[in-house]
């Protein structure tokens, strides 16, 4: 498998980066109010991701001795990252001027947060199948997966925040789009290793 910590870095600087309602939410909550309302939208991963990680966790190790159900499932976590590459390799600059209808507190955050889907795809589908091999060998390396993953998804929004309050010019500008094709190719990637690692389970 792939390095753990290298994985949760370059998915955690993504899933931070990656347009959605969380991100939104957190450029909008700055905008309209101030970098400390931004800042409480970008910890509410921490909270409620909880409950999906251990949901994903449940139902993958029940599928754990069935190797096909696995490749499958890595199979559509490769199809998923390729799927993100190509929305990273056709991302635009971000309209800072979204509004959002309920930005104010850390509730809205974590309810956003545990409607979205996103969130259970990528731990059922990609998540889950990193750790859990991780975790027959070493009950404490998947720790390494999640802590990189989240310092950086929390810390690249915390930056968003920052930036934002400081400047727009950021999630309009060009850097920004050039950020996330270089994460393209390295999801890409990731998608590939997906594709592969499913194959070799469904076929051996």
């Amino acid at each position: 498998m792939i390095d753990l910590v290298i994985a949760g870095i370059l998915l955690g600087i993504y899933a931070g980066l990656s347009p959605g309602p969380m991100l939104l939410l957190v450029v909008s909550q700055t905008i309209k109010h101030e970098f400390k309302e931004g800042l409480k939208v970008a910890f509410t991963p921490l909270i409620s991701d909880i409950p999906i990680i251990i949901i994903s966790l449940i139902i993958i190790s029940y599928l754990e001795g069935y190797k096909s159900i696995l490749g499958i499932i890595f199979i559509f976590g490769g199809f998923y990252l390729l799927y993100l590459a190509y929305e990273s390799f056709k991302f635009k600059p971000l309209d800072v001027d979204v509004e959002l209808n309920k930005p104010k507190s850390l509730r809205k955050g974590v309810t956003l947060n545990l409607l979205n889907p996103s969130p259970y795809i990528f731990w059922i589908t990609i998540g889950s199948p990193i750790i859990i091999p991780a975790y027959m060998i070493n009950p404490i390396a998947p720790l390494e997966f999640i802590i990189s993953f989240y310092i950086f998804l929390v810390g690249v929004k915390i930056c968003v925040a920052y930036v934002t309050g400081k400047s727009r010019e950021f999630i309009k500008g060009k850097n920004y789009l050039h950020i996330m094709n270089i994460l393209g190719i390295f999801i890409s990637i990731f998608g590939i290793i997906y594709l592969y690692t499913g194959f070799q389970l469904l076929f051996s």
